[in-house]
């Protein structure tokens, strides 16, 4: 002990896990008094980092208010029951993890850990949040999840900087609206495996919410204000109650993943139809039939339907690839559209002028895979449309009259002839949120390729192998979320990528990179970072400061030898708390 306490003292962290303790020693409370010879107790540093987790402890002493330097306390997986008042004394805490305990209340002197951003208490017996937790101004994450809440307190809303709250496996049957009235910076919210029977309306004003889980609890409704959460990305309402949705789930432009198994959906709405999803799950649900305009949603990926009692679709269909049945769907609208049910449009200027009248009540152009040489003059006259899809063609330059559509939201280029950066084009259309040009032969992308483009949100420029600028081309795309980069030959990592704090996908495989940057420790947003088939032989230790956000992390194809084999193969988290562990304390 007195070997890890001199060691401490000099760097200001001290970890005790895994040691089979059944009280935290005596010497850790009188950490500054216990210097031992050959120290100089002017030179010590005050403990800042104490990590006790998966011991025996059972009581937390009250001579935790000596150590007032602490900003993090990790005491997870013991067997607490209750946590001194002499907590609120620590008014430095920035992270409290006291989760996988047996506590059953927290003290009001929580409230006076004013510098406090993240706290976790999952896994507990908590039947209530105390009420001067308000007090918590700085609080960024609560994780509450698998104890006995039934309610939340309304103090709550002192804590306006809340950007993840997590409620999953409680006992709550309703939530005060005041939380999303005063919270609006909620990116992350999960209250699944509950009982709430209703969703105030009030999350409407949620509109920097991302992920929003709400399965297994007794919700019949979805208020319309959900077009409110404008950047919402995945949707969870599995195993609830539903019989409709609102039309104006359509509008969330954002989202990608919508679960709705298990609910009592009699009909899919056709104003949702326009989303761009990559994942929809309406099985075991009470449809009898589906809108053929789910035929256009073409990023489905994903689209689960068994257990409803369909009687329009074969079940071979059903159960089949969902490209499959995306096309017998597109087969459907066109033959609603013509007199006969076994007319198919016969010719490319047939198809184009279906779609041309499909767009009029979706505000969606998709000419995909029409064998296409030039842009139609439809494209051109559709000064509404905010998508347009002409991937997959043989179009080799854009009209400069595309420039004038400027209500265009999601322009998608992939897999076409384009062998010259369409500058005057792209400049002019700064309303673009998602721009893909991926698989394109062009020769060069200029330095000012980007610069209009402000609002871009997804960019996809896999495959194609032109150098990118030198200067920080991507720098002004700060509201990027999306990047794709795959197959471009690039050597190394493109520096102004680090400045992209809302980026979270970042794919970079199939390159020829050798190194990470350290610099990558700043994409605190990032969930998924595709790094496989690369050169890559070390990662930075630094990645693994992402351990909070990053959810997938892919590196297989790479000569990597500073981690073993066995660390790799038990997936992400493995890898980045190993790296994390190997940055100096």
């Amino acid at each position: 002990m007195d070997r890890i306490l001199k060691a401490a003292r000099a760097s200001g962290s001290l970890n005790l896990s895994n040691r089979s303790l059944r009280e935290i020693p005596n010497e850790v409370y009188k950490y500054m008094d216990a210097c031992g010879e050959g120290e100089n107790w002017w030179e010590a540093v005050e403990l800042q980092k104490l990590i006790v987790a998966h011991n025996s402890i059972e009581v937390l002493r009250d001579d935790l208010r000596n150590l007032t330097s602490l900003t993090v306390l990790n005491i997870s997986h013991n067997r607490l029951t209750q946590i001194p008042a002499a907590i609120g004394e620590l008014t430095v805490l920035k992270m409290l993890d006291v989760s996988f305990n047996a506590i059953s209340c927290l003290p009001n002197e929580i409230g006076s850990l004013t510098s406090l951003i993240k706290l976790d208490c999952s896994g507990n017996l908590l039947k209530e949040l105390p009420n001067a937790i308000g007090g918590c101004a700085e609080l960024s994450e609560i994780k509450v999840s698998n104890n006995s809440l039934m309610e939340l307190p309304e103090e709550l809303v002192g804590c306006a900087k809340l950007t993840k709250l997590d409620l999953e496996g409680n006992k709550l049957v309703a939530w005060p609206e005041s939380i999303f009235t005063s919270c609006k910076s909620l990116a992350e919210l999960n209250a699944s495996k509950n009982a709430l029977a209703r969703i105030p309306e009030s999350l409407g004003l949620l509109s920097r919410l991302i992920r929003l889980d709400l399965h297994q609890n007794r919700i019949s409704s979805l208020p319309s204000s959900i077009s409110g959460c404008a950047s919402l990305s995945e949707l969870y309402l599995g195993n609830n109650l539903l019989s409709s949705l609102p039309v104006e789930i359509g509008e969330l432009s954002l989202l990608r993943t919508l679960d709705l198994h298990s609910n009592q959906l009699t009909e899919y709405p056709v104003e949702a139809c326009k989303l761009h999803l990559s994942a929809l799950d309406l099985s075991n649900n009470s449809l009898s039939g589906l809108p053929p305009q789910i035929g256009m949603m073409t990023t489905l990926r994903k689209l689960l339907l068994t257990g409803n009692p369909l009687r329009s679709l074969r079940s071979n269909l059903v159960c089949g690839p969902t490209a499959t049945l995306l096309k017998y769907l597109r087969g459907r609208i066109s033959a609603d559209e013509s007199a006969s049910a076994s007319a198919q449009p016969s010719s490319t200027d047939d198809l184009v002028a279906t779609a041309a009248r499909l767009s009029l009540s979706s505000k969606e152009l998709s000419l995909h895979e029409l064998s296409l040489d030039h842009v139609p003059d439809v494209v051109l006259e559709s000064v509404d449309v905010v998508k347009v899809d002409l991937s997959k063609n043989f179009i080799k330059e854009l009209p400069e009259k595309l420039s004038f559509c400027s209500s265009l939201q999601a322009l998608i280029l992939s897999y076409n002839k384009i062998s010259e950066w369409p500058v005057q084009v792209l400049s002019s259309l700064s309303n673009l949120t998602c721009l893909k040009v991926d698989h394109n032969p062009l020769f060069q992308i200029p330095p000012d390729a980007f610069s209009n483009l402000s609002k871009l949100q997804i960019l996809d420029l896999s495959g194609i192998t032109a150098a990118l600028p030198e200067a920080n081309s991507l720098s002004s795309m700060l509201l990027l979320e999306e990047l794709y980069m795959r197959r471009m030959q690039l050597q190394k990592v493109p520096l102004d990528i680090e400045n992209l704090h809302h980026l979270r996908i970042l794919d970079l495989s199939q390159n020829l990179l050798v190194s990470v940057p350290e610099g990558f420790k700043n994409l605190t947003s990032l969930t998924e970072l595709d790094l496989s088939d690369n050169n890559i032989t070390t990662l930075p230790a630094e990645l693994g400061l992402l351990d909070s956000s990053l959810q997938a992390l892919r590196l297989d194809g790479n000569p990597l030898r500073s981690i073993r084999r066995p660390i790799l193969e038990r997936g992400t988290k493995a890898v980045l708390k190993y790296l994390r562990d190997k940055i100096p304390a």
